[in-house]
């Protein structure tokens, strides 16, 4: 929920395009993924090891990653379905900027761009990215997490 206010906000305060926004939210989803791994390790009495706590941070990133889908489909086409045309446009910008594309490559440029921005490839982009970043943040907080032995079953209390 944090990721769709930030981007919530990002968008209405039309701060999308700003370079430092756009890893802004990914940034806080990898810290926060960190923090929970961390959090999860601490509470375990069975043993902490690096693929429990890695697991658990996956499972996470997972979730996030469906919930994205679902909020970038309906940011891009319900929410602020100006932002296709606005994208396009910083694209185009960006290769003139370049000055070393001719007007057709940049015109076959443009039409690979429309072809990204369409539901289904927004819908792979944000679970991947999303999975990937969300990925080196459970690998992080594994990584992090302090690690310990299961008590042995000698010491456990038995019925």
């Amino acid at each position: 929920m944090v990721l769709i206010v930030i981007n919530l906000i990002g968008g209405f305060a039309h701060l999308q395009f700003e370079t430092w926004f756009k890893w802004f939210p990914t940034i806080i989803q990898v810290v926060v993924i960190i923090i929970f791994c961390i959090q999860f390790g601490k509470q375990q009495t069975d043993g902490v090891t690096f693929g429990k706590v890695f697991g658990y941070g996956f499972k996470i990133s997972l979730v996030i990653s469906v919930l994205m889908i679902v909020y970038a489909l309906l940011s891009l086409f319900v929410i602020f379905p100006e932002f296709t045309d606005q994208a396009l446009q910083q694209a185009r910008a960006g290769m003139e900027a370049k000055g070393n594309l001719t007007e057709d490559q940049i015109d076959k440029g443009m039409e690979i761009t429309k072809k990204f921005m369409q539901p289904i490839p927004i819908a792979i982009f944000a679970f991947l990215g999303t999975l990937f970043f969300g990925t080196i943040g459970s690998l992080l907080g594994a990584a992090f997490t302090k690690k310990s032995e299961p008590e042995p079953e000698i010491f456990k209390d038995n019925p």
